[in-house]
Formats: C-alpha cells, sequence, structure tokens
C-alpha cells in the first residue's frame, strides 16, 4: 500500500542554509497493517506524513501509493489521488467554518467519483459520542470536539490509507480511547491501512507494530 524509498526533505533556513529533516532510505506498509509512529518532538513526523499525502513534495525519492509514485505527480494529481485514496486526520483539525459537523464529515465525500453517503456519516459522528452536534458549527464546539469531527470526516470516504497526526492529542481522557477503538475498527473493517503518530505510549503500545522514526530516519539518527 505504501513504500517510501530514499527519501530526502529539507527546508531552507533564513540564512540561506538547508536544514534537512529526513533521509529515509526505505519504509513500508503493506494492505491493512496498522503502525504506530512514534519520535520526538520535532523530528520529522509531520513532514514525513506531508509527503506521503502529497501536501509537501520531497527533495528526492519516491513514494509510492497504492501502485502510483505521487512524487512524479503534478499538485492537482497529487490532490486527486489524496481525495479518493488517503483519509487524513490533522492535528490543526482543517474544519471548514461555515459548515457543520455533519457537513464537515460530508464534504470530503463531494472530492471523490463516489456519491455523498450521509448515514455513513452521521454513524461515524455518533461512534465519536457527537449524535447531539450534528448541526453545530466548529466555532459553537469544543477543541476536542472538534477534533472528533475530523477523525470521522477521515474516514468518510473509506480511503485506502490512513494517516493520522496525534488524533488523541485535543481529545480529553473519557473519548481518548474511544477515538483509538473508532480509527482501528473502521480501518479493519475497511481494509484501510493505517499510520498513527503519536506521543502516547499507552496508546502505541496498543499495536503490533511500533515503528521509532530515528530507526529508519538516518538524518535523524546523524543528529542525535
Amino acid at each position: 500500500m505504501l513504500t517510501i524509498t530514499d527519501l530526502k526533505k529539507s527546508f531552507q533556513e533564513p540564512g540561506g542554509e538547508r536544514l534537512p529533516i529526513l533521509d529515509v532510505r526505505s519504509f513500508h506498509l503493506d494492505p491493512g497493517e496498522q503502525v504506530a509512529l512514534v519520535g520526538r518532538s520535532g523530528s520529522g513526523k509531520t513532514t514525513l506524513l506531508h509527503i506521503i499525502a502529497g501536501i509537501s513534495t520531497p527533495d528526492s525519492g519516491k513514494v509510492v501509493v497504492d501502485g502510483r509514485d505521487i512524487t512524479r505527480l503534478p499538485e492537482p494529481l497529487r490532490d486527486r489521488v489524496r481525495a479518493e485514496k488517503i483519509g487524513y486526520v490533522f492535528q490543526t483539525f482543517n474544519l471548514l467554518p461555515g459548515f457543520t459537523a455533519l457537513e464537515n464529515v460530508m464534504l470530503g465525500m463531494s472530492f471523490t467519483q463516489g456519491k455523498k453517503d450521509e448515514p455513513r456519516a452521521r454513524n461515524l459522528l455518533e461512534r465519536v459520542g457527537l449524535a447531539h452536534r450534528l448541526k453545530h458549527k466548529p466555532t459553537t464546539l469544543s477543541v476536542g470536539e472538534q477534533q472528533r469531527v475530523a477523525v470521522a470526516r477521515s474516514l468518510a470516504n473509506r480511503p485506502k490509507l490512513l494517516l493520522a497526526d496525534e488524533p488523541t492529542a485535543s481529545v480529553d481522557a473519557k473519548h481518548q480511547q474511544q477515538i483509538i477503538d473508532l480509527i482501528r475498527s473502521t480501518c479493519r473493517e475497511d481494509g484501510v491501512s493505517l499510520l498513527l503518530v503519536t506521543h502516547a505510549s499507552e496508546i502505541a503500545s496498543q499495536f503490533d507494530r511500533v515503528d521509532h522514526l530515528e530507526d529508519f530516519n538516518t538524518q535523524e539518527a546523524n543528529a542525535r
């Protein structure tokens, strides 16, 4: 489902120098596999997810998602692949303020060739405890509730690959396990590959495979 080969990414600093962030020789995620990715703050985990999703482009290397090297695609086609094949739970939620919780979840469905599935959207919101918030807009929702809407939205289209960037970071303890259970069970039901970034050891310990970024990011290893 996901294969990364010889991936490098750096950013330009104010003085003009390049700051290397990622140097990943290889990484692989099988169809339906679920992996927890851990690493220190600022180590490049979010940057890696952005590259996998086609939001950012690497300096070099290949990122193959469901048989397509997205690094070779122009931005419009990367957007199409992301809409059709990749679900993403952002740290910053990225909900549209003018739309209700239900409309935010359904909106992603409009970017693909499939039909909007309101019953599925409602079911996902109910499973994260938001059955009573379907018609509420983000400004009337708590931070934790917004995070739960974002999780539901990421699963709405039955993606091939789900990228989750600290999906419980803004959720209270009562709902953390609920979020993880929803993500993992839905991915299992739909055969979705899952790459979940977390700092929480109690969450990572639930995964059969836990990868530490410094173990396969040569740049991070050299920086230690």
